[in-house]
């Protein structure tokens, strides 16, 4: 079986396009602001960056072609999307940021066609962003989905929905939500979630404070989120009633490989960064990259980002199969979100105090890529799913032996 890693000339031609829109016009605006997007403008900034992308022709390469993007699938969206990375502010421009990417991604496969036009068509062309409501205060749904605690019940033509949300990314000037809540069962029960589509203005919908974490390249924030008796209609229910935990796969696996593949561009730049420095840097009577232990790093650098960039392939591949890659995908985020936060650390430490000052993007990167261990799942929960496939595995084996 032989396997071509290549891209088509279509492709290729979108990589190059987005390396150069990228690292022309979107790197000096980062580095202009510190890699702080609200304090650059917030969605002032967003709207110019991204007329900017469409007029590079780089704009949602992962939007639907009805939709006005470039329709990739997830394999030939790994290279574009990591290119775009390369800057904190590149996913913004080019509308492949979380949420909205995924919500782009999982309105595309669920929504029915009325929804695609109120949502799905604002959202893809950059018209408004989304956020998607899921994670709740303990004893809420964190790690453990099945813990989700805001309840919709049935009302006259619809549902009412009260709950309590925190750590929804880009809540702050959403124009639309997808809201997570239980329509059956109880905390704890696997079944019984089911998703529903809001405009952000509708009455009951009230975003609370920002919660402030390390990250800042984010828009809209990290905010606190509170449904109280917000009634919405039966069509705004997204899919089907109860197979919410369901279409959250829909979104949850390629969304945590999309991740990958920005963070890996940023990874790649802090490796640059401390490439440039250390093979002009001059220190103990020779180039710094000379150096055995600084070469370890380099070395160590580069498996890391080819490792990372190998999972990725795999984990894509069986997405773009049709697979769930419930698998591959925990592999490949756990493995990735480890790998950009050591290749970003060792470049600090290459560049020494240039490194851990804000004279170089090292440090921001840090501060944006450690998070990563814990968004989408903490290292320690997908590991736990990989043991525990494993061990599941074996015991079927057993009884089938006997």
């Amino acid at each position: 079986m032989s396997i071509d890693l290549t891209y088509s000339l279509e492709v290729q031609d979108l990589i190059d396009r987005t390396r150069t829109f990228t690292r022309d016009v979107v790197l000096p605006i980062e580095d202009e602001h510190a890699g702080d997007i609200t304090a650059g403008g917030g969605d002032a900034l967003r709207i110019g960056m991204q007329q900017a992308a469409k007029d590079a022709g780089v704009f949602a390469p992962h939007a639907p072609l009805e939709f006005g993007g470039h329709g990739l699938n997830m394999s030939d969206r790994a290279p574009v999307f990591e290119e775009a990375g390369y800057s904190l502010f590149g996913p913004t421009a080019l509308n492949i940021a979380a949420p909205d990417e995924g919500n782009v991604h999982m309105l595309a496969h669920i929504a029915n066609p009325e929804q695609k036009q109120q949502f799905l068509a604002p959202l893809a062309h950059g018209d408004v962003r989304s956020a998607f409501a899921m994670t709740e205060p303990a004893p809420g749904a964190g790690s453990d989905p099945s813990a989700l605690t805001t309840r919709a019940v049935r009302a006259d033509g619809g549902w009412r929905i009260n709950g309590h949300k925190w750590f929804i990314t880009g809540a702050d000037g959403a124009g639309f939500f997808i809201i997570m809540a239980r329509t059956s069962g109880e905390p704890g029960q696997r079944g019984g979630a089911t998703m529903f589509l809001a405009p952000a203005d509708s009455q009951g919908i009230r975003v609370g404070r920002h919660i402030d974490t390390l990250d800042r390249a984010m828009i809209g924030g990290h905010c606190e989120v509170f449904f109280e008796d917000l009634l919405v209609p039966d069509a705004a229910v997204l899919g089907e009633v109860d197979r919410g935990f369901e279409y959250a796969q829909v979104r949850l696996g390629p969304a945590r490989m999309t991740h990958v593949m920005r963070w890996l561009g940023a990874a790649r730049r802090g490796h640059d960064v401390a490439v440039a420095r250390v093979a002009e840097r001059e220190g103990f009577g020779s180039r710094l990259g000379d150096l055995g232990m600084v070469q370890k790093m380099l070395a160590d650098n580069e498996i890391d980002i080819a490792a990372t960039r190998a999972l990725l392939v795999r984990a894509c591949w069986e997405l773009d199969r049709g697979d769930p890659a419930s698998n591959a995908t925990s592999i490949a985020k756990t493995y990735a979100a480890e790998a950009v936060f050591r290749i970003v650390d060792r470049s600090m430490q290459m560049c020494g105090g240039m490194g851990v000052s804000g004279d170089l993007p090292l440090a921001r990167l840090s501060r944006e890529v450690r998070p990563f261990r814990v968004y989408d799942g903490p290292s320690e929960v997908h590991r736990w799913a990989i043991a525990k496939r494993v061990v599941g595995a074996a015991k079927r084996e057993l009884r089938e032996a006997k």
